[in-house]
């Protein structure tokens, strides 16, 4: 529950703050005063969005702070995975900067605005105006039936299940177009890949060949020149090799008269040894070339084989074309795989589905066993707020499956003896929508962890006995919950247990609203102001005396 709230420099409000009680607080003030101001200020404490409009003083930074004692409510886990310190007196605290900057804070650890709003919403129900016109969506409808059946933990599993099951729904039909797509191609992809495949490519075949040919294209220039490089080494009658002899010769006569000497003679005799190894490979090169017209077309076709399918491919080697090769390979086998990855993600969506299907009847059954209770028991509420004709009924069908179930339901009312139920929109004034709410949140106050409820004028458009009904309904809703009712009835003020008072100060240069928990006597006089105005009677003050007896 709230233990203390404080608000500094948020809109007209300069600096408040206010302890409520743990049971049934009142606020009450004249209009523009301030009340929905501190409900402002409250929604951006639970994560609300803001700018630099709201502040009271632009030079000044506005701070929103509460103090909540969450020890009975289980939010250890939640605190574990934020990464958060638990303590059994939580702090929750919202900073605007003059330049717009927006801080969040629980516990005085940063955290994400959507941390303090998931937070926040742990803590507190701000009921306003909205959310009574909320009542006749049909998704807001079924969402309080489940609350009133507890299906909160069997419909997070239905969720997951529901979620699971698009996801595999939406990867089978990605699968699909892309094997549509993939078999569109398949045959031209299958054609290239089969004529690369023909070619039995080698990395290296196109440089070999284009030497080759250049070599069968000049076979008689390379023979004549390789003879004649022998002759001059070894067979013409002033060869190199009978002269480097006879040099080696004269040069071995003077080795005895130095080293340096027998060394040229030794590296004379290697360089013969090497030139005659040099000549007899000059033969055999010499000997084996020949022109050779058929080898030379053979060698010319298969480039031509080379050259052409680069072409195609746009590239320059076949390098690039067995890349193009295992590309084509890997394309055409996919389509075989993706039909494989196709029937198992078809497999595991139909087995998803079945699941979606079981927990859709079970989740559906859940609701539908509550409907005539939930329709008795607010019937007989509403007797006691006045309608006693009130008839309220839950119109079900049922449908393909949704991320909420199969049912669509659509709670229909008349308020009157002998009309037909209608939907809310049609049937339903304000002070009757307003009843029709509150009786909702009664219901539903035991089927809720919320520690702190704010009602921001439930009480519109209802006035007299009822009033005091509507008081004493919220007075009992308070055993369980912490209550925060902004009121302009007298009698709805006079039930609370803690009564506070807003107020505007113009004693300033500038009008600041300021809050004030209110003593008996002051209580008395306020209650009296709201009967009879500005300057209440002694009637009004009687009155005001026995309705806070009541």
């Amino acid at each position: 529950m709230l233990i203390d709230l404080k608000i500094k420099n948020y809109a007209l409000i300069e600096r408040l703050e206010m302890q409520p009680s743990p049971l049934l607080n009142i606020i009450t003030g004249e209009t523009g005063a301030g009340k929905s101001i501190m409900l402002g200020a409250i929604g951006l404490l639970l994560g609300n969005r803001a700018d630099t409009k709201i502040l009271f003083n632009n030079q000044e930074k506005c701070v929103i702070e509460g103090v909540f004692d969450i020890a009975e409510y289980n939010l250890q886990e939640f605190f574990a995975e934020a990464d958060i310190d638990f303590d059994s007196t939580c702090i929750l605290r919202r900073e605007i900067t003059p330049a717009g900057k927006s801080r969040a804070f629980v516990n005085d650890t940063p955290v994400t605005l959507d941390t303090i709003k998931s937070l926040g919403s742990k803590l507190m129900d701000i009921h306003s105006q909205h959310d009574t016109l909320l009542l006749g969506d049909t998704g807001y409808q079924l969402n309080l039936i489940d609350l009133y059946a507890g299906n909160t933990a069997l419909k997070e599993q239905y969720g997951e299940a529901f979620r699971r099951y698009r996801k595999l729904e939406s990867d089978h039909k990605k699968m699909e177009a892309q094997l549509a797509q993939s078999q569109k191609e398949l045959d031209y992809n299958a054609f290239l890949l089969n004529e690369l495949a023909e070619a039995k490519l080698q990395p290296d075949e196109q440089e070999e060949l284009e030497d080759q040919l250049k070599q069968l294209e000049h076979a008689e220039e390379i023979k004549l020149k390789l003879s004649q490089a022998t002759q001059y080494i070894s067979d013409s009658e002033f060869n190199v090799l009978s002269g480097l002899k006879d040099a080696t010769y004269l040069v071995g006569q003077l080795t005895e008269y130095g080293e340096h000497y027998r060394t040229l003679k030794e590296r004379l005799d290697s360089c013969a040894i090497e030139l005659a190894d040099i000549s007899g490979e000059l033969e055999d090169a010499e000997r084996i070339t020949e022109a050779d017209p058929e080898k030379t077309e053979q060698v010319q076709d298969r480039l031509n084989v080379l050259y052409t399918l680069q072409r195609k491919h746009q590239a320059h080697t076949n390098a690039e074309l067995l890349a193009i090769q295992a590309d084509l390979e890997e394309k055409v086998g996919s389509v075989h795989s993706l039909d494989e990855g196709l029937a198992g993600i078809k497999i595991e969506m139909e087995a998803a589905f079945k699941q979606v299907e079981t927990l859709a009847t079970q989740l559906s059954e859940s609701r539908q066993a509550v409907f005539r209770k939930f329709e008795s028991e607010l019937h007989g509420l509403l007797a006691e707020l006045g309608m006693p004709n009130a008839r309220l009924v839950i119109q079900h069908n049922t449908g393909a499956p949704t991320n909420t179930g199969i049912d669509v339901i659509s709670i229909l009312f008349s308020a009157n003896k002998g009309a037909a139920p209608q939907t809310l929109s049609k049937a339903a004034s304000g002070g009757e929508f307003s009843r029709l709410m509150l009786c909702v949140k009664y219901l539903l106050a035991d089927k809720t962890a919320l520690p702190t409820i704010i009602f921001d004028e439930i009480d519109t458009g209802i006035s007299g006995e009822v009033a005091v009904k509507v008081g004493r309904m919220m007075q009992q809703m308070a055993k369980k919950h912490q209550l925060v009712a902004i009121s302009h009835l007298p009698q709805m003020a006079a039930q609370g247990d803690a009564h506070y008072f807003v107020y505007k100060d113009d004693r300033a240069d500038r009008t600041i609203s300021r809050i004030k928990k209110l003593s008996e006597e002051e209580r008395i006089r306020e209650i009296a102001q709201m009967i009879a105005g500005a300057n209440p009677s002694d009637t009004a003050y009687q009155s005001a005396r026995e309705l806070l007896a009541l």
